[in-house]
């Protein structure tokens, strides 16, 4: 089985630092097709993302990264896990999103 074809969506400060010019990109990436295999062809195709989305040193997500597909937010499964089927066939993107904290 070959690799499958994966939509990302990036944040606009994502972007410029990829040096992309559209939100949406897809990836080759080798099944099974999890959060981490979706990150390791994101910033192997990019390497200037390494270290933006996961701790270097643990290899989780950073705080104010989000994921979500199919309107389920998808930050709090394991990383390792699939991600639903519809992201693992290209059907449906995969959005990362900065969160925004804060307040008055």
């Amino acid at each position: 089985m070959g690799a499958a074809r994966v939509k990302v969506e990036l944040p606009s400060p994502l972007r410029v630092l990829a040096e992309l010019h559209s939100a949406e990109l897809e990836l080759a990436v080798p099944p099974p097709v999890t959060l981490n295999a979706v990150l390791d062809a994101l910033e192997a195709a990019h390497p200037r993302l390494a270290n933006t989305l996961r701790d270097p040193s643990s290899g989780q997500r950073r705080p104010f990264i989000r994921f979500y597909a199919h309107q389920e937010d998808l930050s709090h499964i394991p990383q390792d896990a699939p991600l639903p089927p519809a992201v693992a066939s290209g059907d449906e993107p995969l959005l990362i999103i900065g969160a925004i904290a804060g307040g008055a």
